[in-house]
């Protein structure tokens, strides 16, 4: 599985304009709604902000990966925010994210949600990604980016 079949550029924020945790999920949300005319922007978010209760998402070094399923959609859905300044994710180091990959799977999807939450993580523990990700400048060069380190795995 590769994180850019799952995704593409117009999922892309490379300037979120959110100040909060809240805010950069309907943000991204709502870009998704914006490419999958299918998901309800107002459910997508209560989902997110669900599972954001039973615990941050904020992994540190940084990073968060939002995730949630919903219902009305059949694949894997993976859209990306960069905040320049850092969002106050209540991550487990405490320092603000820069980085967030949100991961949306249908209702039923069991193993290949894990699959893909476990690829994100695993192109997320190299620093040099992570640096190189901070330094883009566009939706194109962001996935790029993404695509050039998917290959490695």
């Amino acid at each position: 599985m590769k994180i850019t079949e799952l995704m593409n550029k117009d999922l892309i924020i490379p300037m979120l304009v959110a100040k909060t945790k809240k805010e950069a999920l309907k943000e991204l949300a709502d870009c998704v709604v914006k490419k999958e005319s299918s998901v309800d922007s107002i459910e997508l978010l209560r989902v997110l902000l669900e599972r954001e209760e039973l615990g941050s998402t904020g992994i540190g070094d940084g990073i968060a990966i939002p995730h949630g399923k919903i219902k009305k959609i059949e694949n894997l859905i993976v859209s990306f925010g960069r905040s320049l300044d850092g969002v106050d994710f209540q991550s487990m180091d405490g320092k603000p994210t820069h980085i967030i990959f949100l991961l949306i799977a249908p209702e039923n999807s069991a193993g290949i949600h894990l699959k893909a939450l476990a690829r994100i993580s695993r192109l997320l523990k190299d620093s040099a990604f992570r640096r190189n990700i901070m330094g883009a400048t566009t939706s194109q060069e962001i996935y790029d980016i993404i695509a050039q380190e998917d290959e490695k795995y």
